[in-house]
């Protein structure tokens, strides 16, 4: 870890806050969670993986779109380390998404871009994970602020969302 992150532990996470939400979802679904403050943004993946002294593929960028065919938000968690090919997702998964206004992202998770984090909504959403994240005993997540992450076990956090397992690109 680096020096410009606090650990937030649980007397110093604010209460009501997306972060304390963030927590008490973890508490909840039995995840063992870390969560890190940083100093600066962690607004991209390679920001995130600096601050937290890993990898770049370990970070869990969190997308949310629109499926066409329901008109639902939909969560999308992929690696850092690469970009989800939605002409592939389409063709493989026949899931068709669009880009959704933000607005609408934050009235319906509870959380900013840049901050949404995989559980802790304030409604229920279809997961879809990225399965090159399981290459990785830890992962980080955006929990809750543009500005903290949070370390989990892939597998387990798959599990407490029920996500479904996919590939987000064409194989190499």
């Amino acid at each position: 870890m680096s020096e410009t992150a606090t650990e937030m532990t649980p007397d110093l996470i604010p209460s009501g806050s997306s972060m304390a939400r963030v927590a008490s979802a973890a508490r909840q679904a039995g995840l063992s969670i870390r969560i890190l403050k940083m100093v600066q943004s962690t607004r991209t993946a390679q920001q995130a993986a600096d601050v937290a002294g890993c990898d770049v593929s370990q970070i869990v960028k969190s997308l949310v779109f629109e499926n066409l065919a329901t008109n639902k938000l939909n969560l999308m968690l992929v690696s850092g380390a690469h970009n989800a090919d939605m002409d592939y997702i389409s063709a493989s998964y026949n899931l068709t998404f669009t880009r959704c206004d933000v607005r609408r992202v934050r009235d319906e998770t509870g959380f900013a871009i840049g901050g949404v984090a995989p559980i802790g909504h304030l409604n229920p959403i279809t997961v879809y994970m990225d399965r090159t994240l399981f290459d990785h005993s830890e992962v980080w997540a955006a929990a809750g602020r543009p500005d903290s992450v949070f370390s989990v076990e892939p597998r387990a956090l798959a599990t407490a969302i029920q996500a479904e397992i996919i590939d987000v690109r064409a194989p190499d």
